[in-house]
Parts: C-alpha cells; sequence; structure tokens
C-alpha cells in the first residue's frame, strides 16, 4: 500500500468512525428511558418546591402540573392573578401538591427583590425559566415595529434578564445543597439564524449560551442545568397550531423532554424536534434566507393566526406580545 492509498484509508476510517459514533450517540435520543433513566423519586429528592415562570398557561402550565404530579410543591409566576388561582387551584385538586402563587409582569424593572423574599425560605429543587415574550406573531422585519425601543426592552427584561435573576435567586441554596435543577426555556429557531424574528431569536441564544456556561460551572455540584430547545408546540405563542406529528401539545412535549434531563446540557425534547433540529443545521443557509421564502412565511403565518389565534386581534400583532 503506497503512502497516497494509506492517506486515504486512513481517511476514510476516520469519517466512518465519526459518523458512526454520531449515529450511534443519536440512536440513544429513540430511547430516553433506557439511555437516561431517572428514579421515581429523583425529582422529591431534589428539594420540595419547584418554581416556573410563566406557569399559567401552556409550557410553564404543563411542567408545573407535570412537576406536581411527581410530588413536589409549587411556585407558579406570572403577571395574570385570577388565571394563576385558577390553575393553582386545579394543580392542587388534582394533585394534592401546594401552590404558591406570585404575581409579577417581567417585563418591567426592579421586580426581583420582592419575588426573592417570597422565595427566600422555600427548599427550592427545581426552577423551570420558561416566561418569554414574543415581540411579533406576525413576522416582521427588525425596523418594522412602531413601538422598537419598548419591544426591545421588554424582550431583554423578560427573555434574558429573568432568566439570569431566577438562576442568582435559586442557584445558592442548590450549590449548599449539592443537587438541584435547572431548565431554561430556549428555541428550536436558534438552530440557525432567523430573520423576521430575529430580536426573539436572539434573546434564546443567550438562554442557551448562558445555560451550557452555567452547566460547566456548576456540574461538579452535582446541579443539572439543561436548555431546552422545542420547535412546534400548541401555544398561545404559536396560535394554538393543531397538533401532529411535528407540533406538540405542551402536555406531551413537558412529557417527552422531561426524559431528556440526562441527555446533556442541550435537548430539543422530543425525537421529531431532535431531527427537526438536525435537518435545519444541515441544510443550506440560502435556502431559507431568499426573500421570496421569508415573505412565503409571512403571509403563511397571517393566515394562520387569523384562522387560530384565540383572543388576539392579529390586525394589530405589533402590539400584541404574547406573554407567558
Amino acid at each position: 500500500m503506497d503512502l497516497m492509498e494509506l492517506v486515504f484509508v486512513s481517511l476514510g476510517s476516520a469519517v466512518v468512525l465519526y459518523y458512526g459514533g454520531k449515529l450511534l450517540l443519536f440512536s440513544r435520543m429513540l430511547f430516553p428511558k433506557l439511555w437516561f433513566p431517572l428514579s421515581k423519586t429523583f425529582f422529591t429528592s431534589m428539594g420540595e418546591w419547584a418554581v416556573v415562570t410563566g406557569g399559567s398557561e401552556g409550557i410553564g402550565r404543563a411542567y408545573a402540573f407535570a412537576l406536581a404530579e411527581k410530588g413536589m410543591n409549587v411556585v407558579i409566576i406570572s403577571r395574570t392573578k385570577a388565571t394563576l388561582d385558577k390553575v393553582a387551584k386545579e394543580i392542587g385538586d388534582s394533585t394534592g401538591q401546594k401552590v404558591k402563587v406570585i404575581v409579577t409582569d417581567f417585563t418591567k424593572e426592579n421586580v426581583f427583590s420582592e419575588m426573592e423574599a417570597q422565595l427566600k425560605d422555600l427548599n427550592i429543587g427545581v426552577l423551570v425559566n420558561n416566561v418569554g415574550i414574543l415581540p411579533n406573531v406576525i413576522p416582521s422585519t427588525f425596523l418594522d415595529s412602531a413601538e422598537l425601543d419598548q419591544e426591545i426592552t421588554n424582550v431583554i427584561n423578560c427573555n434574558v434578564k429573568t432568566m439570569a435573576k431566577m438562576c442568582k435567586i435559586t442557584l445558592p441554596g442548590m450549590v449548599n445543597r449539592g443537587k438541584g435543577v435547572i431548565l431554561n426555556i430556549s428555541s428550536g429557531v436558534i438552530s440557525i439564524a432567523f430573520p423576521l424574528y430575529t430580536l426573539y431569536a436572539a434573546s434564546k441564544v443567550f438562554v442557551e449560551i448562558f445555560s451550557q456556561g452555567l452547566q460547566a460551572e456548576y456540574k461538579d455540584k452535582g446541579i443539572i442545568i439543561q436548555s431546552v430547545a422545542p420547535f412546534g408546540v400548541s401555544t398561545r405563542m404559536a396560535a394554538y397550531q393543531r397538533t401532529n406529528i411535528v407540533t406538540l401539545s405542551p402536555q406531551d412535549f413537558v412529557k417527552r423532554s422531561l426524559q431528556y434531563l440526562r441527555a446533556g446540557d442541550k435537548t430539543h425534547g422530543s425525537v421529531c424536534h431532535i431531527v427537526l433540529g438536525w435537518l435545519l443545521q444541515s441544510a443550506p443557509l440560502q435556502v431559507f434566507y431568499t426573500e421570496s421564502r421569508l415573505h412565503h412565511l409571512q403571509e403563511i403565518v397571517k393566515l394562520k393566526t387569523a384562522l387560530k389565534v384565540r383572543g388576539v386581534d392579529v390586525k394589530t400583532s405589533g402590539s400584541n406580545n404574547p406573554h407567558v
């Protein structure tokens, strides 16, 4: 075998090993209960309480129910007291667990001192940073908003600052006990740069990078910190799209995503979303970034939103920010 042939054989073997390894790693995602098992007492062993921001509806509500069903008391935080009280009663009646309600608007400044005081004496084992705001329901370019300055402030306060502040509040207790779980809800759209949702997508990039860095810092302390990046979930933010193999109900998504808790510092939360993330990262970006395709995306969302959204005035979507 001459030198050139040896080089090509070695290169081919390396490629086979590399992609074989990736295929093996992916195959684990098909059987999360086998590869990433959790004991029945896993969550209650983390602590007595779970805290869920944006816990009044959608994914946050589903996490609150799921964690209560696993035996944890739950703190749900959002801005609408009537909705929070209703959800708290539903959780308490169906699970028998304690539910504490905290009313706050995370788009506002200086809301964390009072919240920290209310959480101070709780043994918090799980934090779910779910609250988020989508500044534009209908896809639009960055400068299209008539209230852009306010939207920038709202997105940074709600999607970025809140997550970091909630980690600051709850992480010290977890470090002291040597255990805990923090789930930061990101978005599948950040698999690539996402035009027309630029501000929202950029805020979710922060969520992912912050989570991965924090996990590297505190993994040896016995704490699991994971960013969860779903694609389609039928919530108000997604105009309650009909569920299918890609668009999951909040309950189904949360049930599946919790099975990947030990799968690493990032998960898309379900097999179909994992595959979708891989496809997006593998496809040429030019496919998504043509002006005609972006315009087509706008028209599709306008149509679906007009048909599906409940109680949202789609004619004024620029000032109508889904916030959960």
